[in-house]
């Protein structure tokens, strides 16, 4: 198996294609991203000084100057804490799929009330949340946890709306998580919705879909720009975790998207066992292209065996109202993939241009336009 020479990427990887040097597309990827916004140099530093500096001026006479996505992780937790450091005014904005652990909700509670910072939350119906969980298990896809992304997406866009907002500011470091390859966690709204109405059974009243129109909306007549700080400047979780705890007293939750239990469930149980899909190689990857782990011992760590949470088991088949046999079934079951449904997939590879322009803009995050908008091998 022909695994990429510089990170642990190897060739069942979606899309990847590999140099005469035997590296990956993905890390050249990297390396590209890390030149045009000069991660972690004095570039870098001074490209996002000119946009904090826009972003404060335009907010002067505004409660808010801009959003940031929390949900109790490492990331959007440490963003929140710089934010108040460079002078900004963010309103912390939270999706709560009711799914979140304890720690993850202690963790907002801590670092929004230290650091004095509003926070909106959007809760959805427990038993809609539920359904939609439920349809996309049954469905047999590899994205159990899609309508979460989709949803935070579309709620910090409505908080931003509602606020007369300007700036999302994303707590994305694709030096700490890399970009996920092409193909991989898909979603889009019409997705969910497609997935939803083959296997739902509740009427959908309080989920918060990104339509089609609702994206083009929110990037066209509100003009919202996307901000990710964290692809400027040195970031290390290790560090960011070390510096929330002594500032805050926030918490650790044990591991990467562990924060939430659908999530935890998808990178722990889900996809490993019904897939094969075993996602740690995208931190362990960025860990490496880093230099904050060998390559040597990011293999060992993604060969080692995932041990599941029993209790997490459990606890999805009691919220989703799964016999044992249902589980065991579709665990075991027919997999499928996002071609099965309908999408927008076809209209981001039409409209490519148009994304490439309001990416440059920042009108809609770089990394969707990177893995969207292209066309994918089957």
């Amino acid at each position: 198996m022909k695994i990429c020479s510089r990170c642990i990427y190897d060739e069942h990887v979606t899309g990847i294609h590999f140099d005469e040097e035997g590296v990956c597309n993905y890390c050249l990827q990297i390396e590209q991203l890390s030149k045009t916004y000069g991660t972690g140099q004095f570039k870098g530093q001074e490209k996002l000084s000119k946009i904090l500096q826009k972003i404060k001026k335009e907010g002067q006479n505004k409660k808010y100057d801009c959003v940031i996505g929390v949900s109790g992780g490492t990331d959007s937790s440490y963003l929140l804490l710089k934010a108040v450091e460079w002078g900004l005014k963010p309103l912390a904005v939270h999706y709560d799929n009711t799914w979140n652990t304890a720690t993850a909700t202690q963790n907002i509670f801590k670092v929004t009330s230290k650091l004095d910072i509003d926070l909106y939350t959007y809760v959805i119906s427990n038993k809609e949340a539920d359904d939609i969980f439920r349809a996309f298990f049954f469905s047999g896809v590899p994205e159990f946890d899609a309508s979460t992304d989709i949803a935070f997406a579309q709620v910090l866009r409505m908080a931003a709306a509602k606020y007369g907002i300007k700036y999302i500011i994303e707590g994305h470091s694709f030096i700490a998580e890399g970009i996920s390859p092409q193909g991989n966690n898909y979603f889009d709204g019409r997705y969910i919705k497609s997935v939803h109405s083959r296997f739902g059974q509740r009427k959908i009243k309080t989920f918060p879909n990104l339509s089609f129109l609702n994206f083009l909306k929110w990037s066209i007549l509100y003009r919202q720009i996307f901000i990710r700080p964290l692809w400027y400047i040195n970031y290390s979780k290790t560090e960011a975790r070390k510096i929330l705890e002594k500032k805050t007293g926030w918490k650790y939750y044990g591991g990467h998207h562990l924060e939430n239990r659908a999530t935890a469930f998808l990178h722990t149980i889900y996809n490993p066992q019904k897939f094969g899909i075993d996602n740690r190689n995208w931190s362990l990857s960025a860990e490496v292209r880093a230099n904050l782990i060998s390559r040597e011992s990011a293999l060992n760590i993604y060969n080692s065996k995932i041990n599941p949470d029993i209790e997490l088991v459990n606890y999805l088949k009691k919220r989703l109202n799964l016999t044992d046999e249902e589980y065991e079934t579709t665990m075991k079951g027919k997999k499928s993939n996002f071609r099965d449904f309908k999408t927008y997939k076809k209209w981001f590879e039409i409209l490519r241009p148009f994304f490439y322009i309001l990416s440059k803009k920042n009108m809609v995050p770089k990394s969707f336009y990177l893995k969207y908008c292209y066309p994918l091998k089957k």
